[in-house]
């Protein structure tokens, strides 16, 4: 017998002594001690009957799938619903079974006493659990330091996800959290107390509530918080001097409770801008794309292919392999996704893109269903400066890769793309958009499903500004920004593979799908916020503009524009206008362009970029 089932088999057995308990005790009430011979049969007849088909009620209802140290409202909505179909059967077999069925015919005080007892005893045993459960954890975690030690905290937000979070930290003394009291900016429960912490004023009052209640700290525990909520709340507690952190919202969190150890500082993905972007009502359909399938990703050991990794390793695919050329990178995703998703079956390979040998012959000895294509240069100056290898990793790799799929006959193939494809001023971008273009052209005579995911900046990932801020703030500054007006779109790692996914259950003939990332933001701004993050004024660093590095604009384009684009069945995804090109001559450009690259001919892969019809404008 499993260990897993043993907690389950001493909660059946507890049912079923109240089962039988309850059933005795009605008779014995209804019947002021032991029943008259007739009765005493009655009683003796059904009792096993009765208390096995109310385990079977319990069984088939998941009453023993939940866990009895959580059993909530909903729960004990749950357990009472499973208990009415037999009691309205004995009910009936009451009411309209015939005399001469009269051993079938319980009293019916006794059916309504039975109800109420087993629903009692079944109640009070989980909750007594679960207050049991409550009580050891208070000893567990129990506070034994001097109680100066504890810090007072504001709960902004008094919703379901602040009486959550109340209720851990009163139970987990050892945080060292003292909640003084709610913030919120409903007016009808200014004043209410839950869980005995009271309901003080609106988030405009926090600074000069904290000072009355001498708060150090404040926790965000409005779990569907804008990133403009988030950005006026941190401004307010800033101006009373005390940090704010932040309950994650309810998509982010996998099991179904929200933990106090999953409170968290608030990062740079809250201030946003805008909300980010999920697909969680999709959910079901991006399982019925992945699941069981095969799927191949190049560049697993980047940012966005190590999360795509992990985001589809949830999604139970058949399995999952893993292509990069940097042998660490793979090593690590390797690693974690092997001890975080036991039982997946993880295959790394070690290969660079623009081998098309090494390339076709993994593609016919694994055949992947889906290959999503991440590998690629992405670093703007450094391109400017590597023109060959640019166009030999981004074009002549994506070429490989994408004919390989076409060629085993891979259900879709997803290219991931920039949004500095549209309009290109740096070789990078261009490269992007040859690769855009390649495929695209593929889809139009193959039946592999092909299709380019384009976005914009990606939060935290290798090469952003994110990390490099970071690093100086940690220096101390001096803070290097190109620009003071410099502004790009913005989004996150999350939403990101998220727009991946969800494009690979859309993606046809070539399409360029784009997520509407709302307004882009200034890095200045960026750069500002994130020294707020970190506990410092911007007074205290120097900002340094260092001018526009080779390849970069002054503005990104414009991701999204709603008049051109195409709208998708996802709110957020669009399909952007394609850029229409002779087939023949693009073909015989794009080897020409290879052969220069191989070459090493970068001073004429500049020229030859500008003469392709791709809209590469360099700045001067």
């Amino acid at each position: 017998m499993s260990a897993r089932f043993v907690p389950k088999l001493n909660q059946i057995l507890i049912d079923l002594v109240i089962f039988i308990g309850a059933y005795a005790f009605a008779f014995a009430f209804r019947f002021e001690g032991v029943p008259d011979p007739f009765n005493m049969k009655q009683f003796l007849y059904f009792s096993a009957p009765l208390a096995v088909a109310r385990l079977c009620c319990f069984v088939l209802a998941g009453v023993y799938d939940i866990a009895w140290r959580y059993i909530s409202l909903g729960d004990v909505i749950t357990i009472s619903l499973t208990l009415v179909p037999l009691s309205v059967l004995m009910a009936f077999g009451r009411l309209f079974l015939p005399n001469k069925l009269q051993l079938f015919r319980i009293p019916s005080s006794v059916i309504v006493m039975e109800f109420m007892l087993v629903l009692l005893g079944t109640l009070s045993m989980r909750m007594a659990r679960r207050y049991l459960f409550e009580q050891e954890e208070r000893r567990r975690f129990g506070y034994s330091g001097s109680p100066f030690n504890t810090k007072r905290v504001f709960l902004i937000g008094a919703g379901a996800a602040g009486n959550m979070t109340a209720r851990e930290l009163i139970q987990r003394k050892d945080l060292g959290m003292d909640v003084e009291g709610f913030i919120d900016d409903d007016p009808l429960r200014l004043g209410k107390k839950i869980l005995g912490v009271k309901v003080l004023g609106s988030t405009e009052q926090i600074p000069i509530l904290a000072k009355k209640h001498r708060v150090e700290e404040a926790v965000i525990t409005i779990a569907s918080a804008t990133s403009k909520d988030i950005r006026r709340i941190v401004g307010i507690c800033e101006k009373a001097r005390i940090k704010v952190k932040i309950v994650p919202g309810l998509f982010e969190i996998l099991d179904d409770k929200i933990k106090v150890s999953k409170i968290r500082e608030i990062n740079i993905d809250d201030l946003l801008g805008r909300s980010l972007v999920t697909f969680k009502n999709h959910f079901a359909e991006t399982l019925k794309a992945y699941g069981e399938k095969k799927i191949l990703v190049t560049g697993a050991g980047g940012s966005i292919g190590c999360e795509l990794c992990r985001q589809i390793a949830t999604l139970r695919p058949a399995g999952i392999t893993l292509l990069d050329k940097d042998e660490n990178s793979i090593y690590e995703i390797e690693y974690e996704l092997r001890n975080t998703f036991k039982g997946l079956s993880v295959t790394p390979v070690i290969a660079d893109i623009r081998n098309a040998d090494r390339i076709r012959s993994i593609f016919e000895r694994l055949r992947p269903d889906i290959v999503l294509h991440a590998a690629a240069h992405k670093h703007v100056p450094l391109m400017e400066a590597n023109l060959s290898e640019a166009v030999l990793n981004n074009v002549a790799g994506t070429r490989t890769v994408a004919k390989a799929a076409d060629q085993i006959g891979a259900a879709s193939f997803i290219n991931i793309s920039t949004d500095k494809a549209v309009n290109p001023t740096s070789v990078m971008g261009a490269t992007k958009k040859i690769g855009e273009i390649i495929v695209q052209e593929l889809a139009a005579r193959s039946h592999t499903y092909f299709s380019c995911v384009r976005f914009g900046n990606v939060l935290g990932s290798r090469g952003s500004v994110v990390p490099l801020f970071q690093k100086q703030i940690v220096r101390g500054g001096p803070i290097t920004i190109t620009h003071p007006d410099v502004r790009r779109y913005f989004m996150s790692i999350s939403e990101a593979v998220q727009l991946i996914l969800q494009a690979g259950t859309l993606g046809r003939k070539g399409e360029i799908f784009v997520l509407n990332m709302g307004n882009p933001i200034k890095i200045l701004d960026l750069a500002k916020d994130m020294i707020k993050l970190s506990g410092f004024a911007e007074e205290e660093f120097e900002f340094l503009y260092v001018g526009l590095r080779p390849g970069e604009k002054l503005y990104e384009e414009i991701l999204v524009d709603e008049e051109k684009d195409e709208a998708t069945q996802f709110e957020k995804i669009f399909i952007a206008q394609p850029m229409k090109v002779d087939g023949l001559v693009f073909d015989e450009q794009l080897t020409e362009l290879i052969n220069l690259a191989q070459a090493q001919e970068d001073d004429k892969i500049r020229d030859h970029l500008k003469n392709m019809g791709i809209g590469f404008k360099p700045e001067p």
